[in-house]
């Protein structure tokens, strides 16, 4: 605020897929100005529906190029990414002799047996980002078959990317997969907790901004997304993710995983954003029967 004099932010915060959701079914009458901080592949669905407005902030150019549209001018840019871990609960672990799982194919444990929580990816960024990192590695057709098999240890599907690692660290189930800051952070106030990045590579997504196409506050939004590519707003994302878009900041959380921007998957973006519905129409059919209660 110190830095945008006059500019007042009425802010709607919810799960990435809930956002998403809500941007496009008020595609015909949108009502924000700025989206910000929403994973990158829902603001390219918008972007099918020409929903953003073309501006290239100033300074853009100094944001890693994986971070920036390649379009001219832009329609988004990048903030930081989020990843996928595993959140392993040593103490309720070694009660059950379960050991730590150190692959993804190693939550197939029978062992693991309804001792597994995981974001519904139909209402999480968190959940998306990871089945899509399971297809992509694994390639479709042993991707899904390693989830029939990984939902058999499926205690729940719960509607955050947050949630599996809370419920993790209080001990109602033995591990979570879910967003990694969250974890980190669970660790820092105590938490019997591991925060594990798989050997074959973590899952995805970066959080990016963009303006509203037909925004009555151009000229406001233009401001505070050159504010958002700037040094100074990547030092506070750093706070809290380990990745960020601007180059040379390297703040890692504590108890955060070491060399995470190396684990991260080689990520098809445009691949994630246009099998969206595809891939949720498919998990739906298969497993959403275990999901918990919206």
């Amino acid at each position: 605020e110190a830095d945008n004099p006059g500019i007042v932010i009425d802010w709607v915060r919810d799960s990435t897929g809930v956002i998403g959701a809500r941007f496009l079914a008020e595609r015909d009458n949108p009502r924000a100005d700025v989206v910000w901080g929403l994973a990158v592949t829902q603001l390219l669905r918008a972007e099918e529906f020409n929903l953003l407005h073309p501006y290239t902030p100033r300074g853009a150019d100094a944001l890693k190029p994986a971070f920036r549209d390649s379009k001219t001018p832009m329609t988004w840019t990048g903030m930081d990414a989020f990843l996928s871990v595993i959140c392993y609960n040593t103490v309720e672990a070694k009660k059950r002799g379960l050991r730590a799982p150190f692959s993804w194919l190693d939550l197939l444990n029978p062992a693991y047996k309804g001792r597994i929580v995981m974001p519904n990816p139909a209402s999480s960024g968190t959940g998306y980002l990871t089945v899509a990192a399971w297809l992509q590695i694994f390639g479709e057709e042993k991707g899904w078959a390693f989830m029939d098999k990984l939902h058999e240890n499926i205690g729940v599907y719960l509607h955050s990317g947050t949630a599996p690692c809370v419920r993790a660290a209080q001990g109602e189930y033995a591990m979570g997969i879910g967003f990694d800051a969250r974890g980190a952070l669970l660790k820092q106030q105590g938490f019997p907790i591991e925060v594990i990045i798989p050997k074959e590579g973590a899952g995805w997504d970066m959080e990016a901004s963009a303006i509203v196409r037909g925004t009555r506050n151009l000229a406001a939004a233009q401001r505070l997304i050159d504010w958002t590519v700037t040094r100074k707003a990547n030092e506070l994302y750093n706070t809290w993710y380990a990745v960020v878009a601007y180059p040379g900041l390297s703040n890692v959380p504590p108890f955060y995983p070491p060399n995470a921007e190396k684990a991260m998957v080689k990520n098809d973006f445009a691949w994630m954003a246009k099998n969206y519905t595809r891939i949720l129409q498919e998990w739906t059919r298969r497993y959403d029967t275990r999901s918990a209660p919206r």
